[in-house]
């Protein structure tokens, strides 16, 4: 006979903490809002005051929101992610501002090159890529959905990558020296897995960058790279 066991309820506080963060990673409050008042979560969640303190001094631990004395908790500003037009890493970005980076592998794969990706690589037409989509995480919050395909010949080693541990730029520029990168930016709705992998809703804009970087002559990489626009701020400098 199986043996019974006896599910523990949640504390309230966590009721309160993870409503008000799912909330944040869907956009529902951006950076910079302002969000309900602890009188108003008391009310709304019917729990104690300490109980809602308790809930926005770990969201604020974790980065999510700002608390000012006589005004408010305010979604953070520090959790967007900023960029200039060099070939940076999403780990290293991350982790300057003091918070946590986590990556998800979604798909790691070989597939044949179609007639496009065969004109970017130099490559013919079915001939072999790598390719990845790794979902990257700031303090919980999905920031970046990472689409990639990598030119075997540079980065023979790709496929047995742990992608928890290591991000694809770290490893790339390490055995492919950057020559050259090329960008285009722009404003675009996210694809149906984008948005899945995001957490968003196919309606909610996007920032995608998509990149092509060289090394030697040679086209190493190709990579889609969509931010939910609400998190997202683009950032360069450039000098003659």
């Amino acid at each position: 006979m199986p043996r019974k066991t006896s599910s523990v309820p949640a504390p309230q506080y966590l009721k309160v903490k993870n409503h008000l963060r799912e909330r944040i990673a869907s956009g529902h409050w951006v950076a910079g809002d302002l969000l309900p008042s602890e009188a108003e979560l008391v009310a709304l969640f019917a729990v104690s005051r300490m109980t809602v303190n308790r809930a926005l001094r770990e969201l604020s631990q974790d980065g999510l929101v700002e608390r000012l004395q006589g005004v408010g908790t305010f979604v953070a500003q520090l959790h967007r992610i900023s960029s200039t037009l060099n070939v940076r890493d999403v780990h290293d970005e991350i982790l300057q501002r003091g918070h946590q980076h986590q990556a998800k592998l979604h798909s790691l794969e070989t597939q044949p090159a179609d007639a496009q990706q065969a004109a970017d690589f130099g490559l013919s037409l079915g001939a072999a890529l790598f390719h990845s989509v790794i979902v990257h995480f700031e303090n919980g919050v999905a920031i970046q959905c990472e689409d990639r395909w990598v030119n075997p010949a540079c980065a023979p080693g790709y496929l047995g990558l742990d992608f928890t541990q290591t991000t694809p730029t770290n490893y790339l520029l390490e055995v492919a020296p950057l020559s050259e990168a090329r960008y285009t930016i722009e404003s675009l709705l996210p694809s149906a897995l984008e948005a899945k992998l995001l957490g968003i809703s196919r309606r909610d804009p996007c920032l995608i960058v998509k990149r092509r970087t060289f090394s030697r002559g040679q086209t190493v990489t190709t990579v889609r790279l969509t931010h939910p626009g609400s998190l997202y701020v683009l950032e360069g400098s450039f000098q003659a």
